[in-house]
């Protein structure tokens, strides 16, 4: 199971934006502006930029920021499909002390596509999806002068991200995956279960004949019933569902620099990559690609998760082969457990994760 609730989200939003008084839009100017005061930093090692790279062919937008490019650079994969993780910037504002963060709207998302649309995106899949991030580490390794990178990948990213890294085990330290996706094929008919037993003890009728109708095989889903399974999942957990509502609406509607017309794009975007991509998602197990890595494997998974469970992750976990492995949950975290809980997982990443490129030895290129 994977979230797709950023787009119900968005939707709505959008169709309240006419209507908006004067006044309310100008709260949220003033916010945004508030909210990027809090991100500025000066440093004279520091590094912040953002702007379209040349990948896979077509534009696509990249933010890189950190206080001193001297630390190990982390490259995020976002989820989605299509629903680009650069609007919980200022939840990662910690995390640029000790790593430089490198955001990616992949093709189909959010700015990217804002710049290149519905035309310009060419077809989405798995497979392309893993080679234009394979060149997006490439091109940070070059343009950051670095030798190796960390991997961060979360839900529907997760599914494509394994094979980044194992496709190309030269450029990256380690993996790291949260709300780790392992695919809908093994499990689904115990989910769809648990699922339908949550929803009636919730009282929630019309959510039971919803998922009743709907059924528990992936592969005959329609995207409405993709997104409205991903609802009912998420509500069949209520206090998990209002805190990740609350943080969805705030990162959506306040993101700083993000225009109306982006947040238009972030929704279309995710329409179009969902579309494309509900076919493989729906047949995608984790298993079936391999269990064997040649770079350290860690998963942080968020305690709660409803969406992607912890249960389905450690049972892939188990069975995973690499030089190190290791699984923790982030307590009291559901689905985005990085931007629920982000000083808890960036503890995590500074004791687990961070010292690897050290211990590898020199984590940059020397400059002459």
């Amino acid at each position: 199971m994977k979230e797709h609730l950023i787009w119900v989200i968005c939707a709505a939003v959008l169709l309240l934006i006419a209507g908006l008084p004067a006044a309310l839009l100008l709260h949220r100017k003033l916010r945004q502006t508030r909210i990027a005061a809090g991100l500025t930093f000066e440093t004279a090692q520091g590094i912040v930029e953002e702007g379209f790279v040349q990948i896979g062919g077509i534009e696509q937008w990249i933010s890189i920021r950190g206080e001193d490019k001297s630390n190990p650079v982390l490259l995020i994969i976002h989820g989605g499909p299509g629903s680009c993780y650069s609007i919980f910037t200022p939840h990662l504002r910690a995390w640029e002390k000790h790593f430089t963060v490198v955001q990616w709207d992949q093709r189909g998302a959010g700015k990217t596509f804002g710049r290149t649309g519905r035309r310009g995106s060419g077809a989405i899949s798995m497979k392309r999806l893993t080679s234009d991030g394979i060149e997006v580490a490439e091109y940070m390794r070059a343009h950051l002068g670095k030798v190796k990178l960390f991997l961060l990948a979360s839900s529907i990213g997760s599914t494509f991200g394994v094979e980044i890294v194992r496709s190309r085990p030269d450029l990256f330290y380690a993996y790291i995956g949260t709300d780790q996706n392992v695919g809908m094929v093994r499990g689904q008919d115990e989910g769809h279960r648990q699922l339908l037993e949550r929803l009636h003890a919730l009282g929630m009728n019309k959510g039971v004949k919803s998922i009743e109708r709907i059924g528990a095989d992936p592969t005959v889903w329609t995207p409405d019933d993709f997104t409205a399974v991903a609802q009912w999942t998420m509500k069949s957990d209520p206090r998990g569902f209002r805190r990740t509502i609350k943080l969805l609406k705030d990162a959506v509607w306040y993101a700083p620099g993000w225009r109306l017309g982006d947040i238009r794009a972030f929704v279309a975007g995710m329409r179009f990559s969902l579309v494309q991509l509900l076919p493989e998602i729906a047949r995608y197990d984790a298993w079936a690609h391999g269990t064997r890595f040649e770079v350290p494997i860690f998963i942080f998974q968020g305690s709660n998760d409803v969406l992607t469970t912890p249960a389905l992750a450690k049972a892939y976990f188990e069975e995973i082969v690499a030089p190190i492995k290791k699984m923790e949950l982030i307590s009291n975290s559901g689905h985005f457990a990085a931007f629920l809980q982000p000083e808890q997982f960036l503890e995590k990443l500074l004791v687990c994760v961070r010292p690897l490129a050290y211990d590898c030895g020199m984590h940059s290129v020397q400059q002459v």
